[in-house]
């Protein structure tokens, strides 16, 4: 594999614009694109026929002539019941710097239309407060208020500022009448903050007193960089690429790490999406959808997607519902299949030791070793990192290390996130696809 390298992004540009429209250029209107809802399928055959619908979305290709790349991202899921009347006060850590800001917006699991009828963006000064003059309007094909569809996506327009890498953007949205199932992520391990009414313009954080750990509607943030050849690498996994056990409020998890270290490499790769959901598995919906289920949506939509990094197949196995080391490679394949065919890399990484998780037993372990022996020989993939090296003890390999344990020997801690990131090849990110 030969990476493709390119100079550093310049440092960034003066962090706030002043703006006198926020409409977007001609040729730049937010694109709307259907969010398949399959149920729950374990057979090949079925998502055979999902994978057949599989064709680039109108805002993929938007984005790519834009060359926009994503710089936040969170997998979308159910996510409860939406409240009429409710404002949402969203903070989200970018990856790589760029301009011209744009935010995706998802009723992939709504049933209804989705109006919001305020939407800004600003910069976090702590908690619910914004940075002085930071907070502008998005604006949706020209228009302040946008109707998502049901089972759809929506971009806004860009907004011309520029924002610097390793930034906490924090988007303001107001819905009047949201109701029926809502869409976002569960686990954000971030705090955001909630009110009752349209404070969206507001910078004061004196009305935004309620708080979540969950985004909601929001699920994507593109800008353009300085560099029209950068990239991005899009992370899908479970719980442990979702950071449970790392810190809240501080971006441990190892996507964030991975992305403080692309942001100081020689390497076009500088975006991360992670798109990790608590209890993911490979094959069968249940806690979010499949892997091969929500790939399209969550990783292959993104802009400026170059790279996929599959860690996942751990729920898989402690399952206990039979899933064979076969099975697992096999939907490993359908993701590499799938993912090729659309001119992306996909690097994949070994499944992580679990021996004294409740649900550990040998059987399991001789499936995940089996699965491992596939991912470090086989060559299917274009790289691979060797996470389950990295965290198993040298005198139980079955184990985590105690000191990057996060305690139920399953999900590693901030330390355990640091050095599975430090451990991934970043020229090998990037291939000649």
């Amino acid at each position: 594999m030969t990476g493709r390298f390119a100079r550093l992004l310049g440092p960034a540009a003066v962090l706030l614009a002043t703006v006198a429209c926020q409409t977007g250029p001609a040729g730049a209107t937010p694109a709307r694109e259907s969010s398949a809802q399959p149920s729950s399928q374990s057979s090949q055959a079925s998502r055979s026929a999902q994978s057949a619908r599989s064709a680039p979305s109108p805002s993929r290709s938007a984005a790519s002539a834009r060359h926009d790349v994503v710089t936040w991202g969170a997998s979308a899921d159910r996510l409860g019941q939406g409240t009429a009347d409710r404002g949402y006060r969203l903070v989200v850590h970018t990856s790589t710097a760029g301009s011209d800001l744009r935010i995706r917006l998802s009723n992939a699991f709504g049933d209804r239309p989705l109006n919001l009828d305020s939407v800004y963006a600003g910069l976090q000064s702590q908690g619910a407060a914004l940075k002085p003059g930071s907070n502008r309007r998005l604006t949706f094909d020209g228009a302040r208020t946008v109707a998502v569809p049901a089972g759809a996506t929506v971009w806004s327009d860009p907004l011309p500022r520029a924002l610097p890498a390793g930034s906490n953007l924090v988007v303001s949205l107001h819905s009047p009448d949201a109701a029926g199932p809502a869409t976002g992520h569960g686990m954000a391990m971030q705090t955001s903050y909630l009110t009752q009414g349209d404070h969206t313009a507001e910078e004061s954080a004196a009305n935004w007193t309620g708080t979540t750990g969950s985004w909601w509607y929001l699920d994507s943030v593109s800008v353009r960089p300085k560099n029209p050849d950068t990239g991005a690498v899009v992370a899908l996994g479970d719980s442990i690429t979702d950071g449970w056990a790392s810190t809240s409020d501080q971006n441990r998890r190892w996507p964030d790490y991975l992305a403080r270290r692309l942001q100081k490499a020689g390497t076009e790769i500088k975006g991360v999406a992670d798109e990790g959901i608590s209890g993911n598995q490979v094959l069968t919906d249940g806690a979010g959808q499949a892997a091969v289920n929500r790939l399209d949506r969550d990783v292959l939509s993104q802009p400026g997607v170059r790279t996929v990094f599959l860690f996942e197949g751990i729920n898989d196995i402690k399952a206990h519902t039979g899933v064979t080391a076969a099975d697992l490679i096999a939907g490993y394949q359908e993701v590499v299949r799938r993912a090729h065919a659309a001119g992306k890399c996909v690097v994949a990484s070994t499944v992580g030791p679990f021996e004294g998780w409740p649900e550990w037993d040998q059987a399991g372990e001789t499936v995940r070793q089996e699965v491992n022996r596939y991912i470090r020989t086989s060559g299917a993939f274009d790289g691979i990192a060797d996470f389950d090296r990295i965290l198993r003890s040298p005198y139980d390999q079955a184990r985590m290390l105690p000191f990057l344990d996060g305690g139920d020997h399953i999900h590693p801690d901030d330390k355990g996130m640091q050095a599975m990131a430090d451990s991934v090849d970043l020229a090998g990110l990037d291939c000649d696809r």
